[in-house]
C-alpha cells in the first residue's frame, strides 16, 4: 500500500514529503508511512466489526431469522430450472505460426 501511495498524489505522499522534510532518511519515512497506514486499516476493522456487532443475523441492521415465505417448500424460480443441454461446440480459427 505504502507503494502505490508513493507514486501517486495522495495523502500518503503528502505525509512521507513532510516525513522527508522533516529530517527522516526514505526509509524511516516509509517506515512511518506504512505505521501510519497499518494504523488506519486496523482502525477500520474496529469500526466495521463494532457496526455487524450492532447489526442483527444476517449483517442487515433491524433482519431477523424469521423466514417470510409462507410454507416450508417454496416454489422453484426460473434459476432452478435444469438447462436445456450442452451448448454447440464451434471451430476455433488456428493461429498464425510464429516465424
Amino acid at each position: 500500500m505504502a507503494t502505490v501511495q508513493l507514486h501517486n498524489p495522495t495523502e500518503g505522499r503528502a505525509y512521507f514529503d513532510r516525513k522527508k522534510a522533516s529530517g527522516k532518511t526514505s526509509m524511516e519515512a516509509m517506515r512511518a508511512l506504512k505505521r501510519r497506514l497499518s494504523d488506519i486499516v486496523y482502525r477500520q476493522m474496529i469500526n466495521d466489526a463494532t457496526t455487524a456487532t450492532a447489526a442483527g443475523p444476517e449483517g442487515q441492521r433491524e433482519t431477523t431469522t424469521d423466514s417470510s415465505v409462507t410454507s416450508s417448500h417454496p416454489h422453484a424460480g426460473s434459476s432452478e430450472k435444469s438447462l436445456p443441454g450442452p451448448a454447440a461446440t464451434q471451430d476455433r480459427t488456428p493461429l498464425p505460426a510464429m516465424a
